[in-house]
């Protein structure tokens, strides 16, 4: 009972809790405004009143009846027929209600047909029809009065609309208990028949209870609880709210560490999405690698802009970029990022790069003890109980900022360098402070081995495929209502978002991405200058160790006004050993090196670096060229090589296919090459490092 201002009191009837009674009156009590106690038992029992007055009428229809139609044989058949159509009619329309009420409601509607047409014809006093009317209408309207009192029930059941709506979807004997009203949303518990059904059964209907509500399948989720089988929560969401396009302003935390949360777009409940990449041993979490997948046109280049510049707003991460369509979508970006690679080779440097990063970092953290990356490993090492000096003074170290490698459209990646590219770089490199993110249409298992996809814990899942759905969510965020499948290309930037951090409940709620609209570019320079004048530069363990791999392809961010900041390579005895594939591509294991080369036709000698055209280098002339043809390599950036990158310097010494795969064998049991992951790939070890 609730009083407003004017003394109006709105009561919830304790008979029938979606019934109210307005009174109006200066009193509390509503009986105060109708004459006491008397005139507030009057108004508790009206609602009771209905199936009395009913059987009142039928009495006095009975009556009238019989003074009209009293033993007429054409009367007789028309009230009859008027029953029977009254009772059809009433079986009929209540196939909408309960089994219960359908049954009790034909059951009156007979008995009193029945004695009205025989009072009609007979008289109402005739035979038993008094005792019929007298012990009859009481029961029948005190039925009534009794189905109404137990409407009324404090327990969670699934009674009146919601019982209707699950028995339509084939969970009648669902309980729901007391619903959470949020804006745009309602969450209420759910309890399914024990021993009879389980969490499961929900999951599958959650798309007929959708079309029962006519609301889109992804409005409709469900969250099991881990503790039971049978219960869990429903939740609704009503509107879509990310129908209207929200447009990227900036970043969210200009300045701030990479460890504070990412924001990337928002939920349909209006609230923001967050990502975390580094890990953080207070709260419990991992650090984390992101796969971000969606069909053409499902907004991953968007997806991918929202994600890197906040990664870039902040002031102690590094971000490597490796992008085959030529930074199409970032390239205004690329002056705040550390390192751009395009596809084929470039990349493959990259990988590894990467490969040999991980090592070099996790020993620098290990040294000053720490068991993964916080924001203190990115400062000045000052703490004297660090083991990097055995004196016991500070080392005075500089920091190891967080490092970011971005594979974008890595399918292509994939294709040149295998589906387990990243696997081992998956595996290790969190604890090394690397978050290494992988942007693909389609991560099927074609595609990505399953050892990379199940180290790759956060998902970004755009519309895809409903075939794919599965490639991308755990079947456990499926099963709760999540169906990127159902968006296709026709929602960009829509999304579920699976990440270390935030609230299960979430996995399965769809999100949106900020849009970039026409404005975006100036504003993205404008970060891209900030990041390259106050954003973090590679420490000497991460540029050292990228150098001894890459060579001069690594230079890091350019300082505005001044020349990319100095690199210096890791003693090899820094370097970790690897496992790698055959020092020689297997169609040419069965050449021998030393063999004489057969004769060429006459007329194909060329010149080879200034001597006469016909002449064949010696053996030792062809090495001299051969170690000239890696240093053009590496003063080129190309630090991976094979047979098929020499074609061109063969045809112009007029050397085989195989003699090269010999002197790449050599080279790399001189330390000048290193094998790759890859078969007949080579790797130039810089030569300041080999020497």
């Amino acid at each position: 009972m609730t009083r407003n201002s004017n003394s109006r009191v709105r009561h919830t009837d304790f008979l029938d809790n979606s019934r109210t009674t307005d009174y109006t009156g200066p009193g509390l009590f509503p009986g105060q405004a109708t004459g006491g106690v008397g005139g507030y038992l009057l108004q508790r029992a009206m609602p009771h009143l209905p199936p009395w007055v009913a059987a009142a009428g039928i009495g006095i229809a009975g009556g009238l009846g019989s003074l009209q139609w009293a033993e007429s044989a054409a009367a007789g058949v028309g009230l009859t027929l008027a029953s029977v159509g009254l009772i059809g009619a009433t079986w009929w329309m209540g196939k909408a209600t309960t089994p219960q009420r359908r049954l009790h409601s034909a059951i009156t509607v007979a008995a009193a047909s029945a004695w009205t047409t025989a009072a009609c014809l007979a008289g109402p006093t005739a035979g038993p029809l008094p005792d019929l009317y007298l012990m009859g209408a009481p029961a029948v309207a005190l039925s009534w009065n009794i189905r109404m009192i137990l409407r009324r029930n404090d327990a969670p059941t699934a009674e009146g609309g919601d019982k209707g709506l699950l028995e339509k979807v084939g969970l009648a004997r669902a309980q729901i208990g007391n619903a959470k009203v949020e804006p745009n949303r309602v969450t209420a518990p759910l309890a399914v028949e024990a021993g009879e059904q389980t969490n499961d059964d929900v999951s599958k209907a959650l798309g007929r209870i959708a079309s029962a509500l006519d609301l889109p399948t992804s409005a409709v989720r469900y969250q099991p609880d881990p503790d039971s089988s049978r219960r869990g929560e429903l939740v609704i969401v009503p509107e879509d709210m990310l129908a209207e396009a929200a447009y990227w302003e900036g970043p969210s935390n200009l300045g701030g560490s990479i460890a504070d949360p990412l924001v990337i777009g928002r939920y349909d409940d209006g609230s923001p999405m967050f990502l975390w990449l580094p890990g953080d041993p207070d709260a419990g979490r991992n650090g984390t690698h992101v796969l971000i997948a969606g069909g053409t046109g499902s907004g991953k280049g968007e997806t991918a802009l929202n994600l890197q510049t906040e990664i870039l707003s902040r002031r102690d991460v590094l971000l490597w970029l490796s992008d085959p369509k030529m930074f199409q979508d970032f390239r205004p970006l690329l002056p705040g990022i550390d390192w751009a690679a395009e596809g084929g080779t470039p990349t493959e440097v990259m990988v590894e790069a990467i490969q040999a990063v991980i090592p070099a970092r996790t020993r620098w953290l290990g040294q000053h003890n720490y068991r993964q990356w916080v924001p203190a490993a990115a400062q000045v090492q000052n703490d004297p109980e660090h083991t990097c000096r055995t004196d016991g003074r500070a080392c005075g170290c500089s920091g190891m900022p967080y490092l970011v490698a971005w594979m974008e459209e890595a399918a292509s990646t994939l294709r040149n360098l295998g589906d387990d590219a990243f696997t081992g770089i998956a595996q290790e490199a969190r604890s090394a402070g690397v978050s290494l993110v992988v942007s693909l249409q389609r991560p099927s298992y074609d595609q990505m081995s399953t050892s990379t996809r199940a180290s790759l814990p956060s998902v970004i899942a755009l519309g895809c495929d409903p075939r794919d759905e599965s490639f991308s969510l755990p079947d456990t965020v499926l099963d709760a209502g999540a169906h990127p499948g159902a968006w296709g290309n026709r929602r960009p930037g829509y999304c579920y978002l699976v990440t270390p951090g935030i609230d299960e409940t979430r996995y399965a709620s769809p999100g949106r991405t900020w849009g970039f609209g026409p404005n975006a570019v100036s504003l993205m320079e404008v970060l891209a200058n900030w990041a390259q004048r106050n954003g973090a530069t590679a420490d000497p363990v991460t540029a050292g160790a990228a150098s001894s791999v890459a060579g001069n392809a690594y230079t890091g961010r350019p300082i505005p006004g001044g020349t990319p900041a100095g690199h210096t390579a890791t003693d090899e005895d820094d370097m970790d050993d690897t496992g790698y594939g055959p020092l020689v591509d297997p169609e040419d294991a069965d050449i021998d090196p030393e063999a004489e080369l057969p004769d060429d036709e006459p007329g194909d000698d060329a010149p080879i670096f200034g001597q006469e055209t016909g002449r064949k280098p010696s053996p030792e002339e062809a090495r001299r060229l051969f170690a000239q043809a890696l240093e053009e390599f590496e003063r080129a950036g190309h630090m991976v090589v094979g047979p098929k990158d020499f074609m061109d310097w063969c045809d112009r010494n007029n050397l085989s296919r195989p003699w090269v795969s010999a002197r790449l064998k050599e080279a790399a049991l001189q330390g000048r090459l290193e094998p790759t992951n890859t078969t007949g790939r080579w790797r130039i070890v810089p030569a300041l490092t080999a020497a």
